[in-house]
C-alpha cells in the first residue's frame, strides 16, 4: 500500500507567497477589466489572498503525489496541515473546509472527491 505525505513542503515564507498570490489577483482582476466586466460582478466571487495562497499549497501537494485528486480525507488532512504550518492562512482554511457552499462559483470546484 503506497503512503501519501499529506505534509506541505515549505518552499517559501507566508509574505512572499502572499504577494505572488496578490500580484495573481491583480492580474485576473486586470483581464476581467479589460474584458468590461463591471468589478462590482466579480469581487465577491474572487479568492481572497490567503485563500489563493492556501490553493497553491494544496496544488503542490496534489502535484508532488503524481497529480492524484485527492479524496476527502486526505484534501482535509492537507488544509489542516498548512494551517499548521502557516498559522496565519487557519481562517482561510477552515473557510474553504466549510461543509456549506457559498455564493462563489469556485467553491464547489475545490471540494475533494468523497470517494
Amino acid at each position: 500500500m503506497a503512503h501519501h505525505d499529506d505534509t506541505p513542503r515549505r518552499r517559501a515564507s507566508l509574505e512572499l507567497l502572499r504577494a505572488e498570490a496578490a500580484d495573481e489577483l491583480a492580474v485576473l482582476v486586470h483581464e476581467r477589466l479589460r474584458n468590461g466586466e463591471d468589478p462590482w460582478d466579480f469581487m465577491e466571487d474572487l479568492p481572497s489572498v490567503d485563500e489563493l495562497v492556501v490553493f497553491t499549497l494544496r496544488a503542490e501537494n496534489i502535484a508532488s503525489d503524481g497529480g492524484t485528486r485527492p479524496t476527502a480525507a486526505r484534501h482535509y488532512r492537507v488544509l489542516r496541515q498548512i494551517a499548521l504550518d502557516y498559522p496565519p492562512l487557519t481562517r482561510a482554511v477552515w473557510r474553504l473546509l466549510g461543509d456549506a457552499n457559498t455564493h462563489r462559483r469556485w467553491d464547489a470546484v475545490v471540494r475533494a472527491d468523497a470517494s
